[in-house]
């Protein structure tokens, strides 16, 4: 019958509020899968590759140290460096941009994981306790793994001394920040508690199996570290997921992402030299 409505074919489960019914089980897991192999899913598989070549080589892991800045540009063309800089660091944040706008069509927004700036004094607050307890707890771990073996040199900056490396400092410890918390704890976590809803799966187990996974990726894309630092950044994940399943929001974890960043960049720029007992 002509202007007759047909209705949108079952998901196999109820919706969640606020989502379209045309956001079936199937079409959210190819979501998540686009969104990861875009991102930080791609970035676990090359550093996998990049920890199998180094356990893999003749000399010790202790003994191979890895940066996480690098010149993009050789030193005498300060600005092609400075411009590829800048380049990597807009288009690295593209999958945000993806997830937010995905967040928009299903019928939600970045406030729906917390990515916003509604409690200012909470997210700065408990960013900054999140920041101490990971970062301390972190440092321990590095130093530790790297005396058991178990860890890579790490040197946060291989930058060449210009005028620009302090801002693009900053400026990565916030991309990072921003990149690996909204996509895996507050995006992924989201979208399993979803597909869990869908399926009918009980609330705790796809609670467990959101935890395991967003904080298993994240340690396989800190593998190019060493063991000892992707089992460090295991624990980090499974205490932002728990933060993030308790308060619902992702913003206090990308403050403290940023904090820890900032602190390893600018330490090693300024107090590396001073600091004997660092690897």
């Amino acid at each position: 019958m002509t202007g007759a409505h047909t209705p949108p074919p079952e998901t196999g489960g109820p919706v969640p509020a606020g989502v379209s019914r045309h956001l079936t089980p199937g079409l959210l897991s190819a979501e998540m899968g686009l969104v990861l192999g875009l991102s930080l899913g791609a970035a676990a598989v090359s550093s996998t590759i990049s920890f199998l070549g180094a356990v893999t080589a003749p000399a010790a892991l202790a003994e191979q140290a890895t940066s996480l800045v690098d010149p993009h540009a050789a030193q005498e063309r300060p600005w092609l460096d400075l411009t590829r800089q800048l380049y990597a660091l807009v288009y690295a944040l593209v999958p945000v941009a993806l997830v937010v706008y995905l967040l928009r069509r299903s019928g939600e927004s970045r406030a729906t994981i917390g990515f916003d700036i509604r409690r200012r004094g909470f997210d700065f607050t408990a960013g900054a306790l999140l920041a101490a307890l990971i970062g301390i707890g972190g440092l321990v771990v590095y130093v530790t793994s790297y005396q058991l073996g178990w860890t890579r040199p790490i040197v946060p900056s291989t930058l060449n001394d210009h005028w620009w490396v302090v801002p693009v400092l900053l400026a990565q410890a916030l991309k990072n920040a921003v990149l690996e918390e909204v996509i895996v704890v507050g995006y992924l976590m989201h979208r399993l508690g979803q597909l869990g809803k869908m399926r009918g799966w009980p609330a705790r187990n796809t609670l467990i199996v959101a935890i395991l996974l967003s904080a298993g990726l994240r340690a396989l894309y800190h593998l190019y570290q060493g063991l000892g630092m992707a089992v460090g950044n295991l624990v980090m994940g499974v205490v932002f997921c728990w933060f993030y399943h308790r308060f619902g929001r992702v913003m206090p974890l990308v403050i403290a992402h940023a904090l820890i960043d900032v602190v390893a960049f600018l330490g090693a720029l300024y107090l590396l030299d001073t600091l004997s007992w660092l690897p």
